[in-house]
Order: C-alpha cells, then sequence, then structure tokens
C-alpha cells in the first residue's frame, strides 16, 4: 500500500510536525527515574548542584551497608559519612557523580 505524498505548504507542515514529534519522543525518553533529583535542585554540603539523572544511578539495598562511619557501598568500596547524605525523597539510595568524582549521596530516610 502507497503512503500518500503531500507537496508544498502542506508537505512542509507535515515535515515540521514530524520533526516536532521526533524531538519530543527523544526528550521523553531522555528522563529516567533520577530526573527528580535535577527537578529538586538538590546541592551537596558544599553547595554543589547534585547534577542530573544522567549523572547518578541507583544503589541496590544490597549494594549499601551502614558502618559506624556512614554508608559504606560494597560495589566501588567507597564510604560516605553521614554528614554527605541527603535524605532521599524515593526511599532508594542514590549516587551522583560528575568528573570522576561523587557529588550528592541519597540515603533512606529511615537509614538517615
Amino acid at each position: 500500500m502507497a503512503l500518500p505524498q503531500f507537496g508544498g505548504a502542506a508537505g512542509s507542515i507535515l515535515t515540521g510536525l514530524t520533526a516536532v514529534a521526533m524531538v519530543s519522543l527523544q526528550l521523553a525518553y531522555a528522563h529516567g527515574p533520577a530526573e527528580w533529583i535535577q527537578r529538586g535542585g538538590f546541592k551537596n554540603a558544599a553547595g554543589e548542584l547534585c547534577c542530573g539523572e544522567r549523572d547518578c544511578f541507583e544503589l541496590t539495598d544490597a549494594d549499601v551497608k551502614i558502618t559506624s562511619a556512614g554508608y559504606y557501598v560494597v560495589s566501588i568500596k567507597e564510604t560516605i559519612p553521614f554528614n554527605e547524605a541527603t535524605p532521599s525523597p524515593d526511599g532508594r539510595y542514590w549516587r551522583c557523580q560528575w568528573g570522576g568524582s561523587r557529588k550528592c549521596f541519597f540515603a533512606p530516610p529511615s537509614a538517615t
């Protein structure tokens, strides 16, 4: 079955609408589960922004151990002092990094 061909102004409008739809879909897919961090404008103890959804990742409960020194992330062998953790609005552990270093760490409120 052949698709109808549009020319002139109708073709230009259809092409423009198609381009807008494709960009909108790409933006929708760009939002991940950590989008709330970017939207919330969260900052660390040094006053730096925590970054966005591409810079943050969720940690499993099994990957985080609570020690006397803070939160120990087993997979990367890092301890985050309690005073550097932010209560996580979604109740999960999150770590944000930028330039290879940690910017923010979110812990469930019951763990902070």
